[in-house]
Parts: structure tokens; C-alpha cells; sequence
């Protein structure tokens, strides 16, 4: 992650998801993911952009997998996404690299790529039974 990605995370974390977050998690495609600190065992709440993937859903991730978010989802084996007014209990996280960022629908791809998005988590619902997790 580039010095200015890793500022512009610093900044949403502390500043912008608070009051942002709110309104993006009722709006299509947006979301939180609620998840707890590896070390603190705090609940904490993050924006993210939301795809659904079959019965899978799949977050792009900005700053890299080893956002704070995602290794705790990862630690924990998973989270709860609010999302339109839903509550969803996620598990089974599976982290990987899409360079053709074929899981994103392709209005979103140039977006994306000009952020250098190349990298997903994809989670099944908890009701959802267990296979081999989708691979773009």
C-alpha cells in the first residue's frame, strides 16, 4: 500500500466512516462489516463496497487484505455484514487476488482498477452449507 492509500485509510478510519458509513450501508452495493478487534475484542464497524457472488458476497478491498478489518474478520473466521437493513452473519473468509477484477460488475471495474483494487474477501452466509469458496 502506497504512502498516500495508507493516509487516506488513517483518515476514513478515524474521520470519515463515522459519518459517512451510515448512509452508505443503506444505499445498494454498500454495507459495514462488523467485526472484533484481534487484540482489543472491540466491536468495530467498517464501509465497505458489496457484491453478491451466487450465494457468496464478495468486498473489494481498497487498502490490501492486511487491513485491520480484514485480518480480524480472518482471526475471527468471520463477521456480520448490515446491509439494507439486513443483518448477516458471514463465515468461511477466503482473501484473493482478481486482477481482471472479473467478481466486480464492469461499470465498477475502472474505478476500481484506478484505485489498484485488485484485491477481494469473499464470505458465505452462515445459513449457507459449506464447499469449496467461488474463484474468480
Amino acid at each position: 500500500m502506497s504512502a498516500v492509500q495508507r493516509r487516506l485509510a488513517r483518515f476514513n478510519r478515524t474521520f470519515a466512516n463515522r459519518f459517512v458509513g451510515p448512509v452508505l450501508t443503506r444505499m445498494p452495493g454498500f454495507g459495514a462489516v462488523v467485526h472484533t478487534g484481534r487484540k482489543s475484542g472491540r466491536a468495530y464497524r467498517t464501509p465497505v463496497k458489496v457484491f453478491k457472488r451466487g450465494p457468496h458476497y464478495v468486498m473489494s478491498l481498497p487498502y490490501g487484505p492486511q487491513s485491520d478489518w480484514v485480518r480480524n474478520t480472518l482471526a475471527a473466521g468471520g463477521c456480520e455484514l448490515h446491509t439494507r437493513g439486513r443483518h448477516i452473519r458471514l463465515h468461511q473468509p477466503h482473501v484473493f487476488t482478481d486482477p481482471q477484477q472479473a467478481v466486480v460488475p464492469a461499470p465498477l471495474r475502472p474505478l476500481l482498477r484506478r484505485f489498484k483494487a485488485f484485491d477481494f474477501i469473499e464470505l458465505r452466509p452462515l445459513d449457507t452449507p459449506a464447499t469449496a469458496p467461488a474463484r474468480p
